[in-house]
């Protein structure tokens, strides 16, 4: 019989189901909970436990992991008769995976601590690929306590752990993430436009400038999307454009200016006003594309 900690899953999305299957992997017990019955039948197939609530759900669990979109969707999970708080057991260790604004987190770790249930935020940065092959970075804040105790469960899903905090910490460093991460793709963007533009071989061209100075994580897991045009979410847009408010609000609270940050934040917005929000964040491409006369 297993000794791991029996572990409450809640959002099986992109990122979600992949990384819960991963738990799996490495023999935990597995119980999910989303809305979509599609998402807990892949669950159940991988060798977890389908819940038909959230309280259902965390019971029982040692752990409970959250994966949901936005701050909103966390706080409509986490508290009320039938939320997260509620429901688990005292000395439960909440792990919310989401990305969402630090503060929200600092809220949520108050509120949890009444309750007896210790909570780490502890977003992460990889994107599907990363989550599938269990190479995330995962960035935390809480108690080192609770870090220590989280760390062989995160150790299954990710290769980079680290704890960069208080509570909201781990947050904090995600939405630098996210500007780092759009920028990137914004310059690996103009630069393909650049290149094509101007005639050159563009698949020789990126594989040369990703082996020097210019190269990069971003290039290395979009260089084919841009080659091919195919912008299947791994991480769509209308995600980044919620981190890229997260970041540039967050910034202004502290002092912090953002001025590429800001033109690319608007960028972003731009793309997904233009309808492309459901799109991979690499599909900034065709909003340069567009800025430079193509039709797309």
């Amino acid at each position: 019989m297993s000794t791991l900690p029996k572990v409450a899953w809640i959002g099986l999305g992109i990122m979600g189901s992949p990384m819960s299957e991963n738990l799996i992997k490495a023999g935990y017990q597995v119980t999910g909970f989303t809305l979509e019955q599609e998402k807990l039948d892949r669950l159940s197939a991988a060798g977890g436990t389908a819940a038909g609530s959230i309280a259902e759900a965390v019971r029982d669990a040692d752990v409970i992991v959250t994966m949901v979109p936005a701050s909103p969707q966390v706080e409509a999970i986490a508290y009320g008769p039938d939320g997260i708080l509620e429901n688990a057991k005292s000395g439960a260790l909440l792990i919310d995976m989401s990305s969402i604004t630090p503060q929200t987190s600092v809220d949520l770790a108050k509120a949890a601590k009444d309750k007896g249930v210790r909570v780490l935020d502890a977003p992460v940065s990889g994107g599907e690929a990363g989550a599938i092959e269990a190479v995330l970075s995962i960035m935390v804040g809480g108690e080192q306590a609770d870090f220590d105790a989280a760390k062989p469960l995160l150790e299954a899903l990710g290769k980079t752990i680290v704890l960069c905090g208080p509570h909201g910490s781990g947050q904090t460093v995600k939405a630098a993430n996210q500007l780092i991460v759009a920028v990137n793709i914004q310059a690996c963007a103009e630069a393909v436009v650049f290149l094509e533009k101007s005639g050159v071989d563009l698949k020789a061209a990126l594989d040369v400038l990703n082996g020097g100075l210019a190269g990069s994580t971003v290039l290395t897991r979009k260089k084919d999307n841009f080659l091919a045009r195919d912008f299947k979410p791994g991480f769509r847009i209308d995600l980044h454009h919620k981190d890229m408010g997260i970041v540039t609000d967050a910034a202004r609270n502290v002092g912090a200016a953002l001025p590429v940050g800001a033109v690319v934040a608007q960028l972003v917005a731009s793309l997904r006003t233009q309808g492309d929000g459901g799109l991979d964040h690499s599909a900034l491409l065709r909003a340069v594309e567009r800025l430079s006369g193509a039709q797309v």
